[in-house]
């Protein structure tokens, strides 16, 4: 049933679906959709008609809608809804017939007669469903005139004996008592990605869809009324994006025409509201009183649904309407609005911003000491970025463009605008920032700065060669007047390098930093010097020299608080393999970054986070609690590279834990963002190697691995490949000699379809440099699994691949993550089984089922299990509870069991066969089975 005009609503279809299905059955049902406006309510109405009228039992489509023009005609839904059944009204009782027949031309039903009234609905729908099934559905039931939905109410309660299905919508939950009720809520980022998808199937450029996206906050009619309200200059982003709802469209003109009912009082109060977003009640109190205005004005407003008020003061329902609200009113009217609030803030120094931002919206001219004032308090620490960046701006407007030093005031002004907007977390406000400072012809410090934001904006959601360029070109422009901002330059300058995979640029950053090296420096300045240099060192493979300079960077961030420096230093102690520094660092820099409100920091420090927590336990719940955090951080933050980062670890966390159709969903990046050999794209081949390690195709895990980097060159996914390496060794282990490669794998990893995989010599280098870096850092759990991958590039059966694992099960006890050690012992207990030693495989192998086990991960636990019972072990079938099993993926499990192909199971239950496939996936990977035959065994 779903479309593509209902993404994201696919619980909704299925809850129609079931209420449709139930009644051709003979259970009759109602259900109550709810939702703000616009977010599909008719729209699902729409397609469950459609479904209805598709099904194979028949429906008659019974449609009625609330209207505010006819709210006050007794019984006009009704008369509407039952219209197509008035020729059945004889076959009721004669009492019924009379009293409906009353009602339904304009007569009236007086008070004794209601109940039977009820009766003779309900009897109607009974007998009309008795030759066909009925669908009912009732749009916007809080416009539906009381009368009519007392009675529709009534015999939606008691319908289960009829074949009839009713479906009522409404913007509130609690309309119809007793009538189960399911929330349409917003569309996840995904979802309104794929919505604008497919509302302009040619695309966007850029982060384009991603801020309209976020402008529209997953509203399905505002995205619609942006895409349509696109000028072509603005789809190929020759021309800024809008920052609001279009007032004319769809939304806006629904919210208009509810504002415009609203008494002048009530208005100008939601005015005062929309106008200064932390206006809370006290301060309402004193706006309403200072304009001759009772608080009770805005009774109205919340009896419409439109607002909320409570100590905080008035919330808009939805958020979209703050900036509608403000919009529709006419300009003088807004500046008086703006004077007022001004009067009634206090003057003292938290407030100072606030009420210069009010004074600045009500001056029509330049003004020299209110800009000052306004750039003054936006430099305080206490607003938040987005309203200092708002001042910021304003500021520049109200400088004097006639002279030279009013211009340079407006130019820096727009530069600090532009990097608060960054922090603030909307790029594409500060691209049209950094458009007006350079069509400006800046000094050369100012351009230098605006080369900066642009290179980290292009980091986060650009193109990585484009952000390298502009990082580069930022530094030489600020080095001979700040060295710090050079030198955060090219720190971001090293983070792009990482990003694309050309390590070979790295030396010149280097050279660079070492060029800007002075005695005295402060802390930031030391902390980029040394871990630029430190970086410049582990890239070359000189681990023990790199050491030094990342472990004195991390000793001088201890007595940072800034988010960004202490990322920096999460980055060097990771490169470090000091795992807990690591994590300690990246979880000061999220704390911080929420603090500071530097909302452009969160999303990389809660990557870092992920990696170190990663390290710690790549199978425990922290490392998918932060990327799953900096995902959402980085969508609404307008950072792809960001999230798509967060998206490809997502993958490789949950392929570890065998999730197969996580991995699969997290490694799907929207379509174009992520070219071949970048970093989220060498994630999801690690992600989808381990998959295919847990299956046995080695030869396959190989390739792909083999593809993330070429050790000695420079280029690839160097930092991947290592934290892959010990999977690549495995896999090249267990292929074997002439083992073949999948044709897809192939394309994707440069060997010929088919033939023999020659990924050993490249392995045997990749753990070179895996070597090196675990004896440089001395990390003892680096060390273990660099010792396991030795013992299994080693002869079989012989006592050099023995003492190997011994020695990595010494090296695992001083530390490293649980997980990496059960490996260590069921790789052992393989081997050790392979060269005929049951006995002695048996210890290791109960070792590695029993951490397994108690990390929750069945599906290692499945492989120890396996091996022993061909060691020889009596081991117990596993348990397999269906009960895990949603009541869609049982219905389905059962359809599958009776013989049921998944397309035919797509017919009989309207689903498309991929979401078939989908659910499959899901079954086998709950129950813990591998095909449909021991799913057969397990429900039968």
């Amino acid at each position: 049933m779903q479309k593509a005009g209902l993404r994201g609503r696919a619980t909704q279809c299925r809850a129609i679906i079931n209420l449709i299905d139930e009644a051709a059955s003979g259970t009759g049902g109602a259900l109550l959709l709810h939702g703000e406006l616009g977010l599909g309510k008719t729209t699902l109405l729409d397609q469950g008609s459609a479904t209805a009228t598709a099904h194979p039992a028949g429906f008659t489509v019974l449609a009625a809608k609330g209207l505010p023009d006819e709210a006050t005609l007794p019984y006009a839904v009704l008369h509407r809804l039952l219209e197509p059944l008035v020729g059945q009204l004889p076959l009721l009782p004669t009492r019924q017939t009379q009293v409906l027949t009353r009602a339904l031309t304009g007569e009236g039903c007086p008070e004794p007669d209601q109940l039977v009234l009820c009766q003779a609905v309900l009897g109607l729908l009974g007998t009309a469903s008795a030759e066909q099934p009925l669908f009912c559905r009732l749009d916007d039931v809080p416009a539906a005139d009381p009368p009519s939905l007392d009675v529709l109410a009534f015999a939606a309660r008691r319908l289960r004996p009829y074949r009839v299905a009713m479906l009522f919508t409404s913007e509130v939950s609690a309309t119809i008592s007793d009538v189960p009720a399911l929330q349409l809520t917003p569309l996840d980022p995904a979802d309104s990605l794929a919505r604008l998808a497919d509302l302009i199937p040619d695309g966007l450029p850029g982060d384009a869809a991603t801020t309209l996206a976020r402008l529209a906050r997953g509203n399905p009619q505002a995205l619609t009324d942006l895409a349509v309200a696109l000028t072509p200059a603005q789809r190929y982003g020759e021309e800024p994006l809008p920052t609001a709802l279009p007032l004319d469209g769809v939304l806006g003109r629904s919210y208009r025409d509810r504002l415009r009912r609203l008494p002048t009082e009530t208005r100008w109060l939601l005015l005062l509201a929309a106008a200064d977003d932390v206006l809370d009640q006290p301060g309402l109190v004193r706006a309403a009183v200072a304009s001759g205005t009772a608080l009770s004005a805005l009774a109205p407003a919340e009896l419409a649904g439109l607002i909320r008020v409570d100590d905080q003061g008035v919330n808009f329902s939805p958020q979209l309407l703050r900036a509608l609200v403000y919009r529709q009113a006419p300009l003088a009217r807004r500046r008086t609005a703006h004077l007022l609030l001004a009067r009634i803030i206090d003057t003292g120094p938290e407030q100072r911003l606030r009420r210069a931002v009010h004074l600045a919206a009500a001056a029509d001219g330049p003004d020299e000491p209110l800009a000052t004032e306004l750039e003054q308090a936006a430099a305080a620490p206490t607003g938040t970025y987005a309203t200092a960046s708002a001042a910021l701006e304003r500021a520049a407007q109200l400088s004097d463009a006639r002279t030279s030093a009013g211009r340079g005031n407006a130019a820096n002004r727009l530069m600090t605008a532009a990097r608060y907007a960054w922090l603030a977390g909307n790029p594409q406000r500060a691209h049209r920032l950094l458009f007006r400072v350079r069509a400006g012809g800046t000094d050369r410090a100012v351009q230098g700065r605006a080369w900066l934001l642009s290179g980290e904006m292009a980091l986060r959601a650009g193109a990585a060669g484009e952000a390298l360029d502009c990082l580069l070109t930022a530094a030489e422009s600020l080095a001979p007047t700040d060295r710090q901002l050079a030198l955060e330059a090219l720190l971001r300058a090293g983070e792009a390098v990482s990003f694309s995979g050309e390590y070979h640029r790295y030396a010149e950053i280097a050279r660079r930093a070492a060029g800007l090296r002075q005695p005295g420096a402060p802390d930031a300045v030391l902390l980029a010097q040394e871990h630029i240099a430190g970086s410049a060192a582990a890239f070359q493979g000189h681990h023990h020299a790199a050491a030094a300079h990342l472990r004195r960077a991390v000793t001088i961030a201890t007595r940072s608080t800034d988010p960004a420096g202490l990322t920096v230093a999460s980055v060097a102690s990771l490169l470090a393999a000091d795992d807990v520094a690591a994590r300690n660092l990246a979880s000061r820099a999220v704390a911080r970054a929420r603090a500071s409100g530097d909302v452009s920091m969160l999303p990389r420090a809660l990557e870092l986070l992920s990696y170190a927590h990663y390290w710690c336990d790549p199978t425990g719940t922290t490392a998918v609690a932060a990327a799953q955090e900096g995902l959402t951080a980085a969508w609404e933050s307008g950072q792809e590279n960001s999230a798509d980062n967060h998206r490809g670890m997502l993958a490789v966390l949950a392929a570890i834990r065998g999730d197969r159709a996580g991995a699969l969903r997290h490694g799907q990046f929207p379509a174009g963002t992520q070219p071949e050999r970048q970093r989220p794209w060498a994630l999801r081949q690690w992600a989808l190697a381990v998959l295919d390690l847990i299956d046995g195709r080695s030869p396959d895990a190989a390739a792909r691995l083999h593809s993330l980097a070429q050790p000695g060159t420079g280029s690839g996914q160097l930092v991947v490949q290592v934290m892959a390496t010990p999977y690549l060794i495995e896999a090249v282990a267990h292929s074997g000699a002439a083992a073949a490669v999948a044709p897809s794998v192939a394309a994707v990893s440069g060997l010929t379809p088919g033939s023999p995989t020659a990924v050993r010599a490249r392995a045997v280098r990749a753990l070179a440099v895996f070597d090196r870096w675990a004896s440089g850092t001395g990390n003892p759990g680096r060390r273990a699994v660099s010792a396991r991958c030795h013992a299994l590039l080693a002869p079989r059966g012989g006592g050099v691949a023995e003492d190997y694992f011994r020695e990595a099960l010494h090296l695992h006890a001083a530390g490293g993550a649980d997980f990496d050690w059960a490996r260590t012992e069921l790789l052992f207990g393989q081997e050790l089984r392979r060269s005929r030693r049951p006995r002695a495989a048996r210890e290791h192998l109960h070792r590695a089922a029993e951490t397994f086990q108690r990390l929750g991960v069945p599906v290692w636990t499945q492989q120890a299990m396996a091996e022993l019972r061909a060691a020889g072990a009596t081991v117990p079938a596993p348990t397999v509870d269906v009960r895990t099993l949603t009541a869609q993926q049982l219905r389905i499990a059962r359809l599958v069991v009776e013989g049921a192909t998944n397309r035919e199971v797509a017919a009989r239950l309207h689903l498309s066969p991929r979401t078939i496939d989908h659910h499959m996936r899901n079954i086998f990977h709950r129950l813990g089975l591998r095909s449909r035959m021991e799913l057969a065994r397990v429900l039968r």
